[in-house]
């Protein structure tokens, strides 16, 4: 993306003051996207983000700064002021090497999303939304939405690594509103890979569209969501939400270091039941979180943070890791070359068990049946969280009877891991989202097999 002898340059720049460790990161993103609503396009847009962040540390302090200019005179201006503000004075020349370190790479695109006409994606929106209406007459809003990107970056830096990597993303959603007695219910179905346009060779926009009216159309004669403390059933890749928001922040090591996670100091120790196994794995082909290098340069990595019960580690950046003498994780991520990177997650999941799905749903007297989680908030500091449920069902006498609405669950991610009695053996992947954390947003997956946990507080309507 920029020549080796102008990386090198910029990064004897960065030292030149005194940097004890510098990085160059260049990223060039393309991305394009469509959305139908109520059977019109209004967005059809497209656009390029191309430029260069610049990190210098000195001790605890680190400066950065960033430029859309990629010539020797941009990247010069950029290293200094980066080292300026990392630490100002000093004098002497460092001279910087580097040698490439490749990760393993993505899988192979077939199909690159740029070389699609733009007409070819729009009509898989008009399809969908014809796909949605044709459920009922109760569906009175339909959106689609088709995105794609390719981002290409380059890490360099002061111990002389070297690594390139080229993301290619595409995902489709369908959003449903069915009016009735009830008054507005939704229902939703997206999909998302890191993969090209082939996507929809595997992904049915039709089917999707109709799943989605499907859920809204059900919610219409939903009763209202019990409320109390009941066991729970998370059904297989909907939840894995939960897991990522109220357990797996609290196991990113700035977090940690911070003393804002409740597992801080906590290695070693049991803290969920012995049938939970969490993972958080970059290295997942074609999964929403997967990247054959993180925006440190580092390989992505296959990291187990609890096995069996027992906290074995948390996710490392680059930087917190050097301090503590081992290897980043390849858990440092960012947003683009605007952006500081910091310790984040990428497909994170708690792996099969050995139940069989339905006998957890049978040994469940009464209780509630979670198909898919929505938004939600969670307090790291403490774990507890409130999610809303945007699909789900009363369990009655070990059976999966009517759907309900109007449902929140409510809990502390630490003590839910406490009580997961039932991992079913039908792991699935869920769908495709944003992870948000100090204002930076990343693309990252998550997912569960079917699991129940003993006890959680519903938090509904119905008297």
């Amino acid at each position: 993306m920029i020549d080796r002898d102008l990386i090198n340059r910029t990064l004897g720049a960065a030292l030149r003051t005194g940097g004890e460790f510098a990085e160059v990161f260049v990223e060039d993103k393309r991305s394009s996207s469509a959305v139908l609503d109520d059977g019109r396009v209004e967005e059809l847009t497209s656009g390029r983000n191309r430029g260069a962040g610049i990190r210098v540390v000195v001790g605890d302090t680190t400066g950065f700064a960033h430029t859309a200019d990629l010539s020797a005179a941009g990247l010069a201006g950029a290293a200094e002021a980066a080292a300026a503000a990392a630490r100002g004075g000093g004098g002497g020349v460092r001279e910087v090497s580097v040698d490439r370190v490749d990760g393993s790479r993505p899988m192979p695109v077939r199909i690159p999303p740029e070389d699609v006409a733009k007409a070819t994606k729009v009509d898989l929106l008009t399809m969908a939304d014809a796909a949605a209406r044709g459920e009922g007459s109760a569906i009175s809003q339909v959106t689609a939405r088709y995105g794609d990107s390719r981002r290409r970056i380059l890490v360099a830096n002061s111990d002389g690594l070297l690594a390139e990597d080229d993301q290619v993303r595409t995902m489709f959603s369908v959003s449903c509103v069915a009016t009735g007695d009830t008054g507005l219910q939704t229902g939703r179905e997206s999909t998302g890979r890191t993969i090209g346009f082939e996507l929809f060779d595997e992904a049915d926009v039709e089917d999707m569209a109709r799943r989605a009216a499907g859920r809204a159309l059900t919610k219409l004669g939903a009763r209202p969501a019990p409320s109390g403390a009941m066991p729970v059933v998370v059904g297989p890749g909907g939840g894995g939400v939960l897991f990522h928001e109220a357990c797996g922040h609290g196991l990113e090591a700035d977090l940690v270091a911070k003393s804002a996670s409740v597992f801080a100091g906590r290695v070693g120790e049991q803290v969920a039941t012995a049938l939970v196994t969490l993972i958080d794995d970059g290295t997942m082909a074609g999964e929403w979180g997967h990247f054959a290098i993180d925006d440190e340069g580092r390989p992505a990595g296959h990291n187990v943070l609890i096995r069996d019960g027992i906290l074995t580690d948390y996710m490392w950046d680059h930087l917190r890791a050097r301090k503590e003498g081992r290897r980043s994780s390849g858990n440092g991520r960012r947003q683009s070359y605007q952006h500081l990177p910091m310790v984040r997650m990428t497909n994170t999941f708690i792996s099969n068990g050995s139940d069989d799905p339905a006998d957890i749903v049978a040994g469940t007297e009464r209780g509630v049946y979670v198909a898919q989680l929505g938004g939600g908030q969670v307090n790291t500091a403490t774990g507890d969280f409130v999610f809303g449920m945007t699909e789900a069902y009363l369990i009655e006498h070990g059976e999966i009877t009517e759907p309900i609405r109007e449902g929140n669950l409510i809990g502390n991610g630490p003590d839910v891991l406490t009580r997961i009695d039932a991992v079913g053996n039908d792991f699935a992947m869920g769908s495709p989202g944003t992870c948000g954390k100090d204002g930076q947003g990343v693309p990252v997956g998550d997912g569960t097999p079917t699991l129940r946990v003993t006890s959680l507080t519903v938090g509904g309507t119905a008297a």
